[in-house]
């Protein structure tokens, strides 16, 4: 477990009852070393004296978005870029709706929208509270942005009812800030020991599905998340690589340290391949891309017509980039993917050496629970003579060990 000694920690205290917790928990992270800053609300204040956790934490309380004071020594931006993690604990129902929806007028939600250190919520409130749709939106906007939710617990409430919202116990909280940095300290760790494998090496790799119009309205594609093109991306910036990603329609964060070109179509996907990838090392072709598109896009959206019970759409062939990227001259390593229901890996290597390619991922999305728009996958990755077998695992970790074993052949 990471060590909290001279860590920077800002506790953040909104109004909720469960403020009577906090001097504990301050208590503890000083006996583990660590440095922590406190910001009250004015709704905190009716629960707990700013002089209790002035006491424990041995620094003055922030409790002022305008303090004259507090600008002339560390004003909020420096308070928010002094934090290597921020707590919200108690975080109330309302303290919750004010950070989903980037609230910036008080310290305590400006803090948490100008900084960019990570931001963990401890939700304290009554159980009808925590279950209401409001809050379990605002809560999904929370974790769409980012933020860390940690609880709440079930069990015995101050308004006497027993239920969930129940804010975790100080030494729960110190576990779950020991296990954050913990984590992030084994992500420092294996992106340093992976740092160089691509390091100066130029990756192009495709992303999600593409999109077929048929009409203004609708259009041909399939269930391709991205996630797996995604987690890639990542893991190749992460080794050093310069790297872009074409990515079809997909509602996914840009990897840090990505150049990101958002297409539609693979006929929008091929050209700007086209255009990039001579000047690439590496071309991974993770996209799935529609084999066929309308030969006739219709102007207007198409109307069915009384007793009409078929309807028929021509199709043509689309670009198949990847082997397109491999015929090139002078063409970058290529890796393919084979999204297979059958025969996953006879089906994958005839697909190697049909495109030409040095080596295809094979995986089999007939299983619901691998592969398109799930969160892990199994996968193959096959060459002409070898075949590596990953097992199930999360599609970041999948992507991690097929960088290392890709920059190992090239």
């Amino acid at each position: 477990m990471a060590s909290l000694s001279n860590r920077k920690l800002l506790l953040i205290v909104t109004g909720g009852i469960a403020a009577y917790k906090t001097p504990e928990l301050v208590r503890r992270l000083k006996d583990e070393g660590t440095e922590v800053r406190v910001v009250m609300t004015k709704g905190a204040k009716a629960f707990i004296t700013p002089l209790t956790l002035q006491a424990v934490s041995g620094n003055p309380v922030h409790d002022d978005l305008l303090d004259p004071a507090a600008e002339a020594a560390m004003g909020h931006i420096e308070l928010a870029r002094w934090a290597d993690l921020i707590v919200v604990a108690p975080a109330s129902a309302s303290a919750m709706a004010r950070l989903a929806h980037g609230f910036a007028d008080d310290l305590f939600s400006t803090l948490c929208l100008a900084t960019d250190a990570p931001v963990a919520l401890v939700p304290a409130m009554n159980r009808l509270m925590w279950s209401a749709p409001a809050t379990q939106r605002n809560l999904r906007l929370l974790q769409d942005d980012g933020k860390l939710i940690w609880g709440p617990n079930e069990g015995l409430q101050a308004c006497g009812e027993t239920g969930a919202g129940r804010m975790l116990e100080p030494q729960e909280i110190l576990q779950q800030i020991k296990e954050f940095f913990a984590a992030t300290f084994s992500l420092h760790k294996e992106m340093a020991e992976n740092a160089g494998l691509l390091a100066g090496k130029r990756v192009l790799i495709t992303a999600g599905p593409t999109r077929e119009a048929i009409d203004p309205v609708r259009y041909l594609s399939n269930h391709s998340s991205g996630k797996m093109g995604f987690a890639l991306a990542t893991a190749a910036a992460n080794a050093g690589a310069d790297v872009t990603l074409v990515a079809g329609p997909c509602p996914l964060p840009t990897p840090a340290g990505v150049t990101r070109i958002d297409i539609i179509s693979a006929e929008d996907m091929h050209k700007v391949v086209a255009a990039s990838v001579a000047q690439q090392d590496l071309f991974i072709g993770c996209a799935a891309v529609a084999d066929f598109r309308p030969m006739n896009v219709a102007e207007q959206k198409m109307k069915k017509q009384d007793g009409q019970n078929q309807m028929q759409i021509a199709l043509v062939k689309n670009p198949d980039i990847l082997a397109w990227v491999a015929e090139q001259e002078n063409a970058p390593f290529c890796v393919g993917f084979a999204a297979e229901t059958e025969n996953v890996q006879a089906y994958a290597r005839k697909k190697l050496e049909r495109k030409g390619i040095q080596m295809i991922i094979a995986n089999d999305v007939s299983n619901p629970e691998l592969g398109f728009n799930s969160d892990n996958n199994a996968v193959i990755a096959i060459s002409a003579d070898a075949e590596h077998h990953i097992g199930t695992n999360s599609k970041e970790e999948i992507a991690k060990q097929l960088i290392t074993l890709i920059s190992s052949k090239l």
